[in-house]
């Protein structure tokens, strides 16, 4: 893998809604909607992490070219872009599958997180209840999941929860979109 090329593993609430954001920046080569962080054997499927009894959280991976965009500033988005002050909780989606988690792929990674989390603190009136954990494995969801939202716009949980965080995202970081 080329040195500039990195990854990045991050849980906000549905991945839809993640994956969504993540791949309208520039400097991101793509965004896989997964699993990670949970303790059943084998590869867990949508069905079981769904029943909360994994473990897991739907997360996101991140391939990125650092030399366009950074670590710290994909999470800043990230931490912008969801609620991190809600445990186990996006809007309606409850569950620990809807965490806010980083899950870091190395110390350098961790260190970053650590420091955005602490500057990100300011910004929200409640405390900031997001996991920092080591990326132990990830799980691929299934193929109907990847490229959700451009594949079902005119879905209702892509009109109304999905839009509206792409909207917010491009007003506050216009430059970094595609």
């Amino acid at each position: 893998m080329d040195k500039n090329i990195q990854i990045a593993t991050v849980g906000g609430g549905c991945f839809w809604c993640t994956e969504a954001v993540f791949q309208e920046l520039k400097g991101v080569e793509s965004v896989v909607s997964g699993y990670s962080g949970g303790n059943a054997p084998g590869h867990p499927t949508y069905r079981e992490i769904c029943s909360g009894l994994t473990g897991h959280a739907e997360v996101i991976q991140i391939t990125f070219n650092t030399d366009i965009i950074s670590y710290e500033e994909l999470l800043i988005i990230f931490m912008t872009t969801h609620d991190p002050t809600t445990l186990n909780r996006q809007g309606a989606d409850k569950g620990t599958q809807y965490r806010s988690v980083i899950f870091y792929h190395d110390d350098a990674q961790k260190k970053i997180a650590e420091d955005v989390l602490k500057a990100m603190a300011t910004y929200y009136e409640d405390p900031i209840v997001t996991e920092l954990s080591p990326l132990e494995v990830f799980y691929k969801a299934e193929d109907y999941h990847q490229d959700y939202y451009k594949n079902n716009k005119e879905q209702g949980y892509c009109n109304f929860v999905i839009t509206p965080k792409l909207v917010k995202l491009r007003k506050l970081y216009a430059d970094k979109l595609e």
